[in-house]
């Protein structure tokens, strides 16, 4: 089966007075659909450079990375969407203008559109709030918006830009099991990009675990957790999660088990 979304030698580098800095070197990696993929790595290994090359901000110098089989640059619709690490939404405006936004900047707030976005807030408990303020709305409640304001215009491929990071522990915990659920009620391909390893465990299909600077991929891994209904939470409570934890954690940390060998 083709692959969704495949990104080949991807490299990529940005340019200065001072010079050149090497952000991704070689990168390949696939998604099928309907696929959830966390990406893993050391800060400043270049994640969120890759985000860019995906949501085309940026273009890669070396490489190509294909949709559906045909290269991301002649794509001309709207395929992809992004969510922020914190909510962007915008106080002035009521939780259902906010998740109306991507319509309405395309020009398609029609009732095709509506009727979509009140599905997703009737089933995700915000349809009540749809009057409400940002501000008048939890942490998580806001998080659970701002995923129905990047599904509004129905992307086939969800990039999550640490979603999860300016939210406290227990509610990032039951954020981060809202939008499992949704994305996977909702059959969307999604990359997860995180520094939480337990959090990529927990929530992705398989880990792809970046190198220093410039990210290469140095390993990826798949998460097979044989269970009914899996939730993040579920996970958590699994023997598999430590094994995988630990795979991941030496993998990013080889300086750590020398030193403890020779002690």
């Amino acid at each position: 089966m083709q692959p969704l979304l495949e990104c080949k030698n991807v490299s990529f580098a940005y340019h200065g007075i001072d010079g050149e800095t090497q952000a991704l070197s070689e990168l390949s990696f696939s998604l099928k659909d309907g696929e959830f993929a966390a990406v893993v790595g050391p800060s400043g290994c270049g994640k969120s450079t890759l985000l860019s090359l995906l949501c085309r901000l940026e273009e890669p110098e070396y490489g190509e990375i294909y949709l559906h089989g045909k290269p991301l640059c002649e794509h001309t619709e709207f395929h992809i969407g992004y969510m922020p690490q914190r909510d962007q939404l915008f106080e002035w405006r009521s939780i259902l203008k906010n998740v109306m936004l991507g319509p309405e900047i395309r020009r398609c707030a029609d009732g095709e559109h509506l009727e979509f976005v009140e599905h997703l807030m009737r089933e995700y408990g915000l349809w009540e709030f749809r009057n409400k303020r940002p501000g008048e709305l939890s942490g998580g409640m806001r998080q659970r918006a701002a995923l129905i304001r990047t599904l509004a215009l129905q992307p086939e491929l969800l990039l999550l830009d640490e979603p999860f990071s300016a939210l406290d522990y227990q509610t990032r915990l039951n954020v981060s099991e809202d939008i499992y659920r949704i994305i996977k009620r909702e059959h969307k391909t999604a990359l997860l990009v995180t520094h939480d390893i337990s959090e990529a465990v927990c929530m992705a299909d398989k880990v792809l675990v970046l190198s220093a600077r410039p990210a290469r991929l140095v390993m990826e891994v798949p998460i097979r957790i044989e269970m009914k209904e899996r939730t993040p939470m579920k996970t958590r409570n699994t023997p598999e999660f430590k094994d995988y934890f630990n795979r991941i954690w030496k993998e990013l940390n080889p300086d750590v088990g020398k030193k403890e060998q020779e002690i």
